[in-house]
């Protein structure tokens, strides 16, 4: 199995700036594609950033421009570098890993972490 440790959440205000982490252990050998989800009060849970095995990234439109998502294998984490940050951002952010094991795709999560921005 796979665990994943989120931190860095916290308040800021608005135009302000957050570095999430996630930190992966246990079978991270079989982690395909590593992704920052948010869910916001009354909300879907939707898909921020995703991060594949090869570093392709992939972004949700709202935060194109503003997010960085990136990896450190040696440290086995991933970070979400949010700029520019509005109150429409304000949710709980989970990190997710798509894994693989004996062929059948399985997804971990992490606890989430607060995020909120004042205006």
């Amino acid at each position: 199995q796979v665990q994943l440790v989120e931190s860095g959440g916290g308040l800021v205000q608005a135009g302000g700036s957050l570095r999430l982490s996630c930190a992966a252990s246990g079978s991270i050998f079989s982690i395909n594609t590593m992704n920052w989800y948010r869910q916001a009060p009354g909300k879907e849970r939707e898909l921020v950033a995703a991060i594949a095995d090869n570093g392709r990234a992939n972004y949700a439109e709202f935060v194109k421009g503003r997010f960085g998502i990136s990896r450190d294998d040696a440290k086995n984490t991933v970070y979400l570098q949010m700029n520019n940050l509005n109150p429409e951002d304000t949710a709980v952010y989970y990190c997710n890993a798509a894994a693989v094991r004996f062929g059948v795709k399985v997804d971990y999560w992490g606890q989430g972490t607060q995020v909120t921005v004042s205006s």
